[in-house]
C-alpha cells in the first residue's frame, strides 16, 4: 500500500468517495455496492450475479455496443464482479479519461435499463457460465462446500444461480433489485490514480452528487445452526479433489488479523507453508494445496483445498490433520512468531503494489468498516499478535469435530474416507 493517506469524503446525498493518490499513467475507478449474492430472496438465486452482466446491455443514453466502445476504444478496461455480499462495476484507463470514466460509470449504475432483449440473450451466456464451471471441478466443489457450510442460508447459495432460476427472471426482477438496494448511501465510489483531490471532488460531485436512489443497506439474515458433515462423490476426473474447513471469524471479530496470519502460517500463498511443506514438498502427494480464511459481517469460514491421486487422498488427509494438530499444541516460539508476521507483512506489501486491486480493497473496506487502516496500523495490529492468541484460535477453529469434508473422487468400490 502507498505511504500517502486516501482521502476520504461523503457527497451530500451520502454516497461515499475514497481516492488514493499514485503517480502512474493508468487509473482506476469503481462503485462498490452492498448487494451481493446474500441478500437476494428466496426466489432469487442468481439474481445478483445476473444484474452484474445485465447492467452493461442499456441506459436511457446508451446502447449495449456504446457502453462496451467507451473505453474499449481508449484502451481502456470495463469490468465488474459479483460476491456473496457486494456487487462492484470498474474500470481501468488512461489518467487522462478520468471524466470519461466517472461519467460512465455513473450512467451504468444510476440509469440502466435492462432491455428485455438484451435480457434474453444474456440468460443464454450465464448458463454457458454456468455449465464451464460445471467441467471445472476445482472451482466448482467451492461453491459446492460452502453449500454445505451454509445449509439452508442464502450464504450457501451459488453465486450464478442455477438454470431454471436464470431463465425465470425478467427486467422487473432487475429493477425491484436496484430500487431495493442501489441508494447513495449504500455505495462507494473509489479512485487510485494521477489526481489531485480538487479534481476527484469536482468530477465525483458532478456525476454521483445527485443520484437520489431509495435502496437502503440490507438487513443481515445471520447464519446459524452450523452441522459439519462428509460428502463423497464419485466424477470422473483426472485427480481427486478435496476441501476441509468449517466456520471462522467476521470481518469486526476482534481474533481476524490473527486468523489470517494463522491461515498464512497454515497454507498460504507461500512455498513454505506448512501444508505445502509437508504435503507437497515432503511426501509429493499433491501439486495444489492451500487454505483460505474467508470473512462476512456476521460469520466466516476457513478452508483447506488438495487436488492429488486417488490414491494419495487418505494420507494427504491424515497429513492435513497432523498440521492442525501441531497448530493446536505446539505454541509458535519467537522466532517462528516474528518470522511468520513479517512474511505476512511482506504479502501484504506485495498486494498493495496492485493498484486496481488497491482500489478494489479501499471501495470494499469503506462499504464495510466506513474507514481505511494505515499500512502502519495494519503492521501494528500484525505485531500485537501473540502465539497465545494463535493457540487458542487453532484450538477453537481446527477442532475436528467442526469440520467438514467435501472429496470429488474417482475411486473404486469398497474404499472409505479418512476423517
Amino acid at each position: 500500500m502507498s505511504e500517502k493517506l486516501p482521502y476520504m469524503y461523503t457527497l451530500p446525498n451520502g454516497l461515499r468517495v475514497v481516492f488514493q493518490p499514485v503517480k502512474n499513467q493508468v487509473a482506476h475507478a469503481g462503485i462498490t455496492v452492498l448487494a451481493g449474492s446474500r441478500f437476494e430472496d428466496d426466489h432469487e438465486e442468481g439474481l445478483a450475479h445476473f444484474l452484474e452482466h445485465s447492467i452493461f446491455k442499456g441506459t436511457t443514453k446508451r446502447k449495449a455496443f456504446h457502453i462496451l466502445s467507451r473505453l474499449d476504444s481508449v484502451g481502456g478496461e470495463l469490468n465488474a464482479y459479483t460476491a456473496k455480499e457486494e456487487i462492484c462495476i470498474y474500470a481501468s484507463f488512461s489518467k487522462t479519461y478520468l471524466a470519461r470514466t466517472l461519467e460512465l460509470l455513473a450512467d451504468i449504475v444510476f440509469h440502466s435499463t435492462f432491455p428485455e432483449k438484451e435480457i434474453q440473450k444474456e440468460k443464454e451466456v450465464i448458463v454457458d457460465e454456468i455449465n464451464s464451471y460445471l467441467d471445472s471441478p476445482s472451482e466448482c466443489i467451492f461453491d459446492e462446500f460452502e453449500s454445505l457450510l451454509f445449509a439452508n442460508h442464502p450464504l450457501g447459495r451459488n453465486i450464478l444461480g442455477t438454470q431454471e432460476t436464470v431463465h425465470s427472471f425478467t427486467r422487473e426482477h432487475l429493477l425491484a433489485y436496484v430500487a431495493r438496494y442501489f441508494g447513495p448511501e449504500n455505495m462507494v465510489l473509489s479512485i487510485v490514480g494521477q489526481f489531485s483531490e480538487r479534481k476527484i471532488q469536482e468530477l465525483s460531485t458532478r456525476y454521483f452528487g445527485d443520484y437520489n436512489g431509495l435502496g437502503k443497506a440490507p438487513v443481515l439474515n445471520h447464519f446459524q445452526n452450523y452441522a459439519p458433515v462428509t460428502v463423497e462423490k464419485n466424477k470422473s476426473n483426472y485427480q481427486s479433489h478435496g476441501l476441509m474447513g468449517g466456520l471462522a471469524y467476521p470481518y469486526n471479530a476482534k481474533e481476524r488479523k490473527a486468523m489470517v496470519l494463522l491461515n498464512n502460517i497454515l497454507g498460504g500463498p507461500a512455498l513454505n507453508s506448512r501444508l505445502s511443506l509437508s504435503v507437497r514438498e515432503k511426501y509429493g502427494y499433491s501439486y495444489s494445496i492451500e487454505s483460505n480464511y474467508t470473512p462476512y459481517a456476521d460469520t466466516g469460514f476457513f478452508s483447506i483445498y488438495f487436488g492429488t491421486d486417488k490414491r494419495h487422498v487418505q494420507n494427504t488427509l491424515r497429513v492435513i490433520h497432523k498440521e492442525l494438530k501441531r497448530l493446536k499444541e505446539q505454541k509458535l516460539g519467537v522466532v517462528q512468531l516474528s518470522k511468520a508476521k513479517e512474511q505476512l507483512k511482506g504479502h501484504l506489501a506485495l498486494a498493495g503494489e496492485s493498484n486496481s486491486g488497491l482500489m478494489l480493497a479501499l471501495g470494499k473496506s469503506v462499504l464495510i468498516f466506513d474507514q481505511i487502516d494505515t499500512t502502519r496500523e495494519i503492521y501494528k495490529g500484525i505485531d500485537k499478535i501473540t502465539a497465545e492468541e494463535l493457540l487458542h484460535i487453532a484450538n477453537e477453529v481446527f477442532d475436528p469435530e467442526k469440520l467438514t469434508y467435501l472429496i470429488y473422487n474417482q475411486r473404486e468400490e469398497g474404499e472409505e474416507l479418512y476423517i
